[in-house]
């Protein structure tokens, strides 16, 4: 008797009745992600969003995609699948909104080597959940079995935004100038970056991830796991009040890598570190992994997501606006002229 094609496909390692359940399962977690703008339900080849053009006066599309690095190993170990989305989300939206644009829509790429649908479920669970946070919607994605190229318990997530701002609005730091005063905002931890480092620095497997700090006071796999922090909204609520000339969102690369793009030729940033927000768990890296100081601030965000540069005159409302948005933030910095880059003192 002749199989039939699903028969044959799932013999060469791809299940298609789990990519339907995983479809099914997921229906509620994108469903609380629409807003205004979305057109359809998920299905169709392709995530529909209609632009209010009207709100704007030059709109301008800016789109940014990224994923989470090796944090996803961590996921793995903790088989803990429901917040690795958020760090998705967290990556590709903070970009965008480090831009002056508003996050519309997102899609999410989840490669496996075996879909398990339950656990395609708890991972855009976690897409949905940053989704949320940024108020965009979650319009589409893929997920795609690659038996034989990948291990059935491993899996990669990438993900893509696509946000709008108004041309005159959007931060491009061309009106960036010495006097400018410099202010930070408070990281959730280690975010998506410097995790092959981390992986190294404590043999990171099983039993390593379950042993608990006195400083970090939770264990080790709790403290990285924790997810990116999403700044969409409270970055939106303060453009809205006072001017950004411009915005670093501190990702791979630190503080060195990351601050001078947000700066025009002949500008440095001076950053005092004491006045930046620091968290135990890097203190903790640096210790355990006798690694030189200027190394932690190229790689990791040390506890400060963002740099933010204002006019000096509205830097206090910047800190307060940000304060009621629920994030922790204070002037740790200024803008001098001099030579491209940045000075940590």
């Amino acid at each position: 008797m002749e199989k039939s094609f699903s028969e044959s496909y799932a013999a060469a390692g791809v299940d298609v009745t789990a990519g339907y359940k995983s479809v099914e399962l997921i229906k509620s977690h994108v469903k609380k992600t629409n807003i205004p703008g979305v057109i359809g339900g998920i299905g169709g080849f392709g995530g529909m969003f209609e632009i209010a053009a009207n709100e704007y006066k030059n709109p301008v599309l800016v789109s940014g995609t990224d994923g989470v690095g090796t944090k996803i190993k961590l996921a793995m170990l903790m088989d803990k699948h429901d917040t690795i989305g958020i760090d998705c989300v967290a990556m590709c939206v903070n970009d965008v909104a480090c831009s002056g644009a508003k996050p519309l829509f997102f899609l999410d790429y989840i490669a496996c080597g075996k879909n398990y649908p339950e656990k395609i479920e708890q991972i855009v669970k976690g897409v949905a959940d940053g989704c949320v946070q940024a108020g965009c919607a979650l319009v589409g994605g893929e997920t795609a079995e690659h038996p034989g190229l990948m291990p059935d318990e491993d899996y990669d997530l990438a993900g893509f935004t696509v946000g709008i701002g108004d041309k005159d609005k959007l931060v491009s730091g061309n009106h960036l100038k010495a006097g400018d005063v410099l202010i930070g905002v408070a990281s959730s931890g280690i975010h998506s970056n410097g995790f092959s480092l981390i992986r190294k620095v404590f043999d990171i497997n099983e039993e390593t991830i379950q042993v608990y700090y006195e400083e970090l006071g939770k264990t080790l796999g709790e403290e990285l796991i924790t997810p990116t922090r999403i700044y969409v909204k409270p970055l939106l609520a303060l453009m809205e009040k006072v001017t950004v000339n411009a915005i670093s969102h501190i990702t791979g690369g630190g503080f060195y890598e990351n601050v001078p793009r947000m700066l025009k030729d002949g500008f440095t940033a001076v950053i005092e570190k004491d006045k930046c927000f620091k968290k135990p768990i890097f203190d903790l890296i640096q210790k355990t992994g006798n690694i030189p100081e200027r190394d932690m601030y190229n790689t990791f965000n040390m506890g400060t997501g963002l740099v933010i540069a204002v006019d000096a005159d509205k830097a206090e409302e910047a800190v307060r606006i940000l304060e009621e948005n629920g994030e922790r933030a204070a002037v740790i910095g200024v803008i001098k002229a001099g030579e491209t880059g940045v000075e940590l003192c």
